[in-house]
């Protein structure tokens, strides 16, 4: 029989903590799949500060389907160069391979969602 499964992010499964530039609070649901509570604050860059807590490559390996709550975030893809500014009120998928920064004096705040990693 099914169950409703329940999980809240201020008790995660992992926690990013980017110190003073903000953190991302991990949840992984039974199935395998994952929600993430990001908060960039002014001045966080993915190259500063992401990045190295993921072992420096050269771009973010992760595609990204989610919600931004507030703030500007420009997301840059690495191939092309495009930009891509991702606001308040935002859902958005980006693909692998890209950047990003937090625009302006306002802190970002997304919900991002990733199926079970076997189904990819």
């Amino acid at each position: 029989m099914s169950a409703i499964e329940i999980r809240r992010f201020d008790a995660p499964d992992q926690l990013l903590d980017m110190n003073e530039h903000g953190g991302i609070s991990i949840v992984r649901m039974a199935d395998g799949s994952t929600g993430m509570h990001a908060i960039f604050e002014a001045g966080w860059t993915w190259e500063a500060d992401e990045k190295p807590l993921l072992g420096s490559p050269d771009s973010c390996p992760m595609r990204h389907t989610g919600y931004c709550i507030s703030g500007s975030l420009i997301v840059r893809m690495i191939a092309s160069g495009i930009k891509t500014r991702i606001s308040m009120g935002d859902f958005f998928e980006i693909p692998p391979g890209h950047d990003a920064h937090v625009e302006g004096s306002e802190r970002v705040e997304l919900i991002l969602f990733a199926p079970p990693e076997h189904q990819h």
